[in-house]
């Protein structure tokens, strides 16, 4: 084995390098990511697509995850880390839930439902949404990318749970480098909430219960509007390493924090415009149809990969759920706000809140 920091983090700027690491892939093709153990499925059956190929011609290039079932897609002996995931669930996407668990933990590290993992909450493959930033891609038709760097020492262990009432297919590719791990580097972690409708005091909770030392590296909401007007004025706090009543760092705004202003609006059009970029985004707007598509809903990502907000004891990130009402009034909102926290931070793992019942998860 050697060490990642030597030549792990690739960019354009040392990609010339060459590092004595070693690169290995997990999909149903080669389901254990061994030298040598890729493509030696058999077709099987009369009907298979490949029966008059043999071995070696795309003969496994899905799973099928009954309901009720989680099904373990990869368990990697390390050091290593983790570079990129790709995959494409046919199913619905809140009932399929993403588990990442680091070094024998029982706890998971990354617990999410797929779609907001990839930064899609409100999306589906009838309702695609592109992604384009730089840890996140969803490309047409609905393929899911990940570039978060996610080291281990130990073993890495990733599951997929169907909670749906009907088998779901996934394709996947998992692509990940084995090799010494830097002391200082954290574990990538993942969680997910929902509240709907948000209770008073309008307050939503997107993290706590992490203890430090470790770094915040980007939030996701999907924002399901309960009122009519601007849903947007709400301040995004962070409060850091004992902070009570006040936080050390607190924004202007909800589009403000997601780098954007002036309620995302297209002035020459009188619409909210959606945007991608490598660090902050509005993905999706669904807006009513008159019909059955009764809310607006908003996808939104903001990543801090060139300014992560550091803790060495502590974090809790909130957000307030604020709009206008007459007479230049603020106005508490009761909305339908999901949310996906990205961190790093050392193990042990606390426990999360436990997921919202599959009801709870599902978007009406």
């Amino acid at each position: 084995m050697h060490d990642l920091s030597a030549g792990f983090s690739s960019h354009i700027g040392n990609l010339s390098r060459i590092v004595p690491l070693e690169t290995r892939s997990i999909s149903p093709e080669n389901p254990t990511g061994a030298k040598g153990g890729g493509a030696r499925a058999e077709p099987e059956g009369e009907k298979h697509p490949a029966r008059e190929l043999g071995r070696g011609w795309k003969c496994r290039p899905f799973i099928v995850i009954p309901p009720g079932v989680a099904t373990e897609l990869a368990a990697i002996d390390g050091p290593g880390v983790l570079q990129h995931i790709w995959m494409t669930p046919n199913a619905v996407w809140r009932h399929m839930i993403l588990r990442i668990y680091w070094d024998g933990q029982d706890q998971p590290s990354v617990e999410c439902p797929v779609g907001d993992f990839f930064a899609s909450g409100w999306a589906s493959r009838e309702n695609f949404a592109p992604v384009v930033s730089l840890p996140v891609c969803v490309n047409p038709g609905s393929a899911f990318n990940c570039y978060w760097e996610m080291p281990f020492r130990r073993h890495c262990r990733i599951t997929m749970e169907n909670l749906g009432t009907v088998d779901a297919a996934l394709y996947f590719q998992i692509d990940y480098a084995l090799g010494d791990v830097a002391e200082n580097s954290g574990y990538f972690h993942a969680h997910f909430r929902r509240q709907n409708p948000l209770p008073a005091p309008s307050l939503y909770g997107i993290l706590d219960g992490v203890h430090g030392p470790g770094h915040y590296v980007g939030t996701y909401l999907a924002w399901g509007v309960n009122n009519a007007g601007w849903w947007g004025e709400g301040e995004v706090k962070f409060y850091l390493d004992g902070d009570r009543e006040f936080p050390t760092i607190c924004g202007t705004g909800t589009e403000d924090y997601f780098c954007g202003s002036y309620n995302f609006e297209n002035m020459r059009e009188k619409r909210y415009q959606e945007f991608n970029t490598p660090y902050a985004g509005l993905a999706q707007v669904i807006r009513p149809d008159g019909l059955y598509q009764s809310q607006q809903r908003f996808s939104l990502y903001r990543w801090h990969l060139a300014d992560p907000v550091r803790f060495k004891q502590d974090i809790r990130v909130e957000v307030q759920a604020l709009g206008w009402r007459s007479e230049h009034r603020f106005l508490p909102l009761h909305d339908d706000i999901a949310s996906v926290a990205f961190w790093y931070q050392q193990l042990p793992t606390a426990p999360f809140r436990p997921l919202p019942s599959r009801n709870d998860l599902e978007i009406i």
